[in-house]
């Protein structure tokens, strides 16, 4: 049968459709619980149809996703997010649990389908309790449309998924993080490249010091490293994900050069590394020249940065296909830089701007909020909390509540819009009490906000820590980063003319981070910290823009709490 009468064929079917625009790409996602080797050692993980990592989705511009979601969970919700994927005109879509949608019953099936209108590396994982956590995550890569071309060359393209893992369970850890006294995750046993990690063995025991025996894989085992096989002198894009629930890491691969071209979906000005921090919801584009001696196999290294690391780096191989890919390399792994130089990671961080073509800034914001990062407790239990409010979030989703009006579904007295001038950044807070809360930051459509992100000491005085921050449905332009407490006159640094787009930024220890974005987006958006345990903590905030000009919201994404009772009462 030839390739159109296979086409007809699945078009008949119904496997394919086209839309105006782009083709309707359908499909059906299975989550539930599996045992795996993730690390070499066996545990329970959450996957998708069987895989784990999930299924990666592939699309080109302006095509429509069909997902299929049927919880296989037994006893819990469950909702995927789609990062990065700004859901203009589909709020609904966004997949944050008490936000967005409810969550999904078990047996229940939800249909998420939104149109990707850029293209750009992009990442989808659990929104709901600790599932990131859990394994519930995967790729998504949507492309120019055919016939366009990227403005830079390349021969081939490798995605790299990028994850720490667990060997206590999510639920364990969500129960030692809501007890008294706070028991901590503590750092995780394995680094994950694509799902695949070392814990009991090390491929890179004979260059460096450990006690671990040298892996010996014969092939087909499920912690085997996936080899990167390139051909000499070609250019390779190299998309780069991380999903991590707490690690910080750096990239490296030994001997070669990068070069980043795209961050978050957005392309910056091309520039060279030697290694690339990445936090927690970030997305990269690099390119690699594979320039270096063809006999020889070079490491690819993540390692972690931002904490102090009790876990070994996690390695795979960069195969020259001129050898054998079972040749290990002749030096050691790139060595991670230090956990704690934020010089370095600051450094990093400021190379990035905005590639000439991208929209600039709007030169003036309507209003700026201020959002003060603390560590607190609540009634004796640890939490973080954002000006003094950690986020719980209502039995209703806010979509519904605030299309449909429900004013008891959540407190309708907005949070604070900033913090005491007078508060002491750098030392533990004097009043270590803290309240919860679950209101809105409900702002006019099409409004300029300024927020300006501000962190500060932790509750036991051990520092400060870093936090990547992101923002659900829309870019936001990262107008700059200072070091103490943000001031006035610090606005005159700001740079509005290369300001990069970005859908997630980081806050540096004892530092601030001024964000500016565009309300233009209907519908209720999650922002808050990337890092999984402090979102559990209540480290985010919600912000709501033109909800009564979102349209019809699907029946299946109402079905529970007040929208629920309302959906029952009117005989649905």
């Amino acid at each position: 049968m030839g390739l159109k009468a296979v086409l007809v064929w699945c078009i008949w079917l119904g496997l394919i459709q086209y839309s105006v625009g782009g083709r309707v790409r359908h499909y059906r996602f299975d989550v539930e619980y599996m045992m795996r080797k993730p690390d070499c050692l066996e545990h329970v993980v959450m996957g998708i149809n069987g895989q784990f990592p999930g299924p990666t989705i592939r699309a080109e511009v302006g095509d429509t996703l069909h997902i299929a979601l049927t919880n296989k969970l037994f006893t819990e919700g469950t909702v995927i997010h789609w990062h990065g994927i700004r859901q203009v005109g589909t709020p609904w879509a966004d997949g944050t649990a008490a936000i967005s949608q409810c969550a999904i019953n078990p047996g229940e099936t939800f249909h998420y389908r939104f149109i990707v209108e850029r293209p750009g590396t992009y990442f989808y994982h659990g929104h709901h309790g600790m599932q990131r956590s859990a394994g519930l995550y995967g790729s998504l890569i949507v492309d120019l449309p055919k016939g366009q071309k990227e403005a830079f060359h390349y021969d081939g393209e490798f995605n790299l998924l990028l994850s720490d893992f667990w060997h206590t369970s999510s639920h364990e850890q969500e129960v030692g993080l809501s007890s008294i006294p706070l028991k901590w995750i503590g750092e995780p046993q394995s680094l994950l490249i694509n799902g695949r990690g070392q814990f009991n063995c090390s491929l890179a025991a004979k260059f460096i010091n450990t006690t671990l025996p040298e892996c010996q894989f014969k092939g087909g085992e499920e912690c085997a490293p996936q080899i990167l096989h390139v051909e000499p002198n070609k250019t390779y894009r190299i998309r780069v994900a991380s999903t991590t629930s707490l690690a910080a890491l750096n990239l490296a691969i030994s001997n070669h050069k990068l070069v980043v071209v795209e961050a978050d979906g957005n392309y910056v000005t091309p520039f060279v590394i030697d290694d690339m921090d990445i936090y927690s919801g970030e997305t990269y584009s690099v390119l690699l020249r594979t320039d270096q001696d063809p006999k020889k196999n070079y490491w690819l290294s993540i390692g972690v940065r931002g904490r102090k690391p009790n876990t070994t780096q996690g390695l795979t191989i960069l195969n020259y296909k001129t050898i054998s890919a079972s040749v290990f390399p002749t030096s050691p792994p790139p060595l991670t830089p230090l956990w704690n130089d934020f010089e370095r990671s600051k450094a990093f961080t400021k190379k990035i701007i905005a590639k000439m073509g991208t929209p600039q800034p709007p030169k003036r914001s309507d209003r700026t909020i201020f959002l003060l990062n603390t560590q607190n407790r609540v009634d004796g239990f640890t939490k973080w909390s954002i000006n003094n409010v950690s986020l719980t979030l209502p039995p209703t989703p806010y979509l519904g509540s605030i299309k449909f009006k429900l004013n008891d579904a959540f407190d309708q007295t907005p949070p604070p819009v900033t913090f005491p001038q007078d508060y002491d950044i750098f030392n533990p807070p004097v009043n270590p009490n803290s309240t919860i809360g679950n209101g809105v930051y409900k702002f006019n459509l099409n409004e300029v906000v300024d927020v300006i992100l501000q962190n500060a000491n932790q509750l036991s005085g051990n520092g400060s820590e870093i936090h990547p921050w992101h923002l659900h449905g829309h870019d936001f332009w990262v107008l700059g980063y200072g070091e103490g407490k943000f001031k006035q006159g610090d606005e005159k640094k700001f740079n509005l003319t290369h300001a990069p787009l970005r859908n997630t930024a980081v806050i540096f220890p004892y530092g601030w981070t001024a964000l500016r974005f565009k309300a233009d987006n209907p519908g209720v958006w999650a922002f808050h910290c990337h890092i999984e345990p402090h979102l559990h903590m209540g480290m985010g905030v919600i912000f709501a823009e033109g909800v009564h000009k979102v349209g019809k919201i699907p029946r299946e994404a109402l079905t529970c709490g007040l929208t629920g009772k309302k959906l029952v009462e009117n005989g649905h």
